[in-house]
């Protein structure tokens, strides 16, 4: 079921604020930069190369073989695991079309856990 337009906003809100109160958890909960597609396709493409190796090393009884397969596959699994270094942009930016409104400024000294818990008791009297 999709959010509607007032939770939305809400939930918005919420994160904005986690933004500006803790920007080190916001990042950390929001998993940071995206894994590129290219990325976890090489790696896999070097980890198939690696077992390739192992065994053609196993084939021609090659100890060397064998260990630069163990490289070839461990190289692999970090090229696959490795993140894009972050930037100081955001890795999507928003489109003129996007269904994003800028929060409003408010000049009241409430803060914003005593907005949400008046919007959320609101609610509940007008959902009766």
């Amino acid at each position: 079921m999709p959010l509607s337009e007032y939770e939305q906003r809400v939930l918005d809100e919420m994160e904005q604020q986690l933004r500006s109160d803790d920007p080190r958890l916001a990042k950390a909960i929001s998993g940071g930069v995206p894994r590129r597609p290219l990325h976890v396709a090489l790696g896999g493409v070097v980890v198939l190369a690696g077992i390739g190796l192992l065994f053609a090393g196993l084939f021609y009884a090659q100890i060397w073989l064998g260990l630069l397969a163990f490289v070839a596959m461990f190289a692999g699994v970090l090229l696959a695991l490795r993140r894009p270094q972050a930037s100081g942009e955001p890795t999507a930016p928003a489109r003129q079309g996007d269904n994003v409104r800028p929060l409003r400024q408010r000049s009241t000294g409430s803060s914003f856990m005593d907005r949400l818990e008046e919007r959320w008791d609101r609610r509940r009297r007008d959902d009766r």
